[in-house]
């Protein structure tokens, strides 16, 4: 439709009817005495209008205003032209003044709807038939008429915005101006695509649609960022509504805000540290640009940092600690002793959060529990021109899962640290190599073009460390190695070898596994195949 030229579109409107409809009831009364007091005459349905007069204010039906009662246990309500017509109507188009005339239509000036929580019944895991009855029709319907009309209407989505609405009437002699309508105009869109978006996301997965025609991803701003990756990248932050435990559901009890580059290594540390479950004893993963630099197991918290922290004590510094336990206050004293950007735990004990008060810097963040490192879902990534969406990386081997290759089978102290490699090796930059001995790491060699680079640089941290902490053999003398995808020549597997290393783990099905085996035999390794790659870019 275009607007007839002579039509001018009003700056300020004074708004003499609002309609409210929402779930959620959070600082409806406030709003609705607000309005009241300036005039604006207050029309609702169903539990809004019961909050609204219990409160004492003076509320007029959604039926009073279409004839019609709502129906259908509600599903039917505000889908009305008396409705609809009031939300779209312009108010200097001479036609559309007519027809409201002609058939009784009353405008309504302000429209505040907050839609069924679909999201939240999503993520409790309600069953199906619940989840179809949080999918709201009417209020996106009305949000997007309101928002299209927004020249002459104030759409308002969340209770959030609330003051904002009644600051912009004080501010305008109890008018809304085009800029605010505008801005609010656009929250509402936005809204409505991220709802869409969700039930889209929830449909697809419940039809059991692998690759959909379109896929869709919204999320909700949790605020902005100082910067990006970089001071002159602007940033943000959202959230995408996803229950999964970690940096986006965490509390954060101290320290300055969190940084991109903050989120992206904490989220990174935290989904590693996951991979050790803690009724198997504590773990800690100390995460450096997204990669580890050190992974341990131990008796005690403070055991298994002080481990982790060993295998690479120069990247360390000015890392993020995540920890599979509730944080004490002996591991707290430890990690107080050099700088460090962010701890995340899934929680954190008054006497461990005491410790770090002094570090006032130092963020210090509560997750509440751990994510399933096994529990499927999405990982998406963009690219030039569109977006690649992928099953998240939630493969495991376990022992039953192993072919030993070699003639010598690994003994059970060398499987064990296999194993603890290979879960290590999985949140490491392609190529990635993860020396391990007794529940910790000793070498990592992260993102290399070549695996015999990564190798052999895992190696020469290894001997690096131990010249640092005066030991007097290679922290890699009887190491296990876990490789993330299989060895294409034999020079990796000899680096390995050169370095000390006793057993091997790796995906295997290269052209040349057997020149790669008959390596391992020459050399006494016991080399066991996954059948399982985990490249990570």
């Amino acid at each position: 439709m275009t607007a007839s030229p002579d039509r001018v579109t009003p700056d300020r409107v004074t708004p003499a009817r609002a309609l409210l409809s929402v779930s959620d009831k959070t600082g409806l009364v406030a709003l609705g005495r607000a309005l009241a007091a300036r005039g604006v005459e207050l029309v609702s349905t169903g539990g809004t209008a019961t909050a609204l007069r219990e409160a004492g204010l003076t509320v007029s039906d959604v039926a009073d205003l279409t004839g019609f009662p709502e129906m259908m246990d509600g599903r039917v309500k505000t889908l009305h032209p008396m409705v609809h017509g009031g939300l779209l109507a312009l108010r200097d188009d001479a036609g559309h003044v007519a027809a409201m005339e002609r058939h009784g239509i009353a405008p309504i000036d302000i429209l505040v709807v907050n839609l069924y929580p679909f999201e939240e019944t999503v993520a409790k895991g309600a069953a199906a038939a619940e989840v179809i009855e949080n999918i709201d029709i009417g209020g996106p319907a009305m949000l997007r008429a309101a928002a299209k009309n927004h020249a002459h209407v104030a759409v308002i989505t969340e209770p959030e915005d609330y003051a904002a609405l009644i600051a912009e009437l004080d501010a305008g002699d109890g008018a809304t101006g085009r800029a605010f309508r505008t801005r609010m105009a656009a929250r509402a869109y936005a809204r409505t695509g991220a709802y869409d978006a969700a039930v889209s996301a929830w449909m697809t997965a419940h039809a059991g649609d692998a690759q959909p025609l379109r896929r869709v991803a919204a999320g909700r701003s949790a605020g902005a960022l100082r910067y990006g990756e970089n001071p002159h990248q602007q940033a943000g932050f959202f959230l995408s509504g996803d229950p999964r435990p970690g940096v986006a559901t965490a509390r954060q009890i101290q320290g300055k805000a969190l940084s991109y580059n903050n989120i992206n290594d904490t989220d990174a540390a935290y989904e590693l540290v996951s991979e050790f479950e803690p009724e198997a004893g504590p773990a800690v993963a100390i995460i450096k640009h997204a990669n580890p630099c050190g992974v341990a197991r131990g008796g005690s918290l403070a055991e298994a940092y002080e481990a982790a922290f060993d295998c690479d004590r120069t990247s360390a510094f000015g890392g993020i600690v995540a920890l599979n336990q509730e944080l004490d206050a002996e591991t707290a004293e430890a990690i107080t002793q050099i700088f460090t950007e962010v701890v995340i735990a899934p929680a954190v004990s008054a006497e461990a959060a005491r410790v770090f008060e002094a570090k006032k810097n130092l963020r210090l963040l509560a997750a509440g529990a751990l994510p399933d490192p096994v529990a499927p879902g999405l990982a998406w990534r963009q690219v030039a021109g569109g977006f690649l969406v992928q099953d998240r990386d939630s493969g495991r081997v376990g022992r039953d899962g192993l072919k030993v290759v070699t003639e010598r089978a690994p003994t059970a102290s060398e499987l064990a640290d296999m194993l603890f490699a290979w879960r290590v090796a999985k949140h490491v930059k392609s190529n990635a190599i993860v020396y391990a001995r007794d529940g910790r790491t000793v070498g990592i060699g992260a993102g290399q073009m070549s695996r015999v680079d990564s190798a052999r640089i895992a190696a020469r941290k290894a001997a690096d460390m131990a010249e640092e902490l005066g030991l007097s053999a290679r922290p890699t003398e009887g190491a296990a190695l876990a490789s993330d995808a299989f060895f294409p020549f034999a020079d990796g597997l000899q680096a390995a070898i050169d370095a000390g290393a006793t057993a091997v783990i790796q995906p295997g099905g290269s052209v040349r596994d057997p020149e790669v085996i008959d390596a391992a035999n020459a050399a006494g390794l016991a080399m066991v195949f996954t059948g399982m790659r985990h490249f990570r870019h």
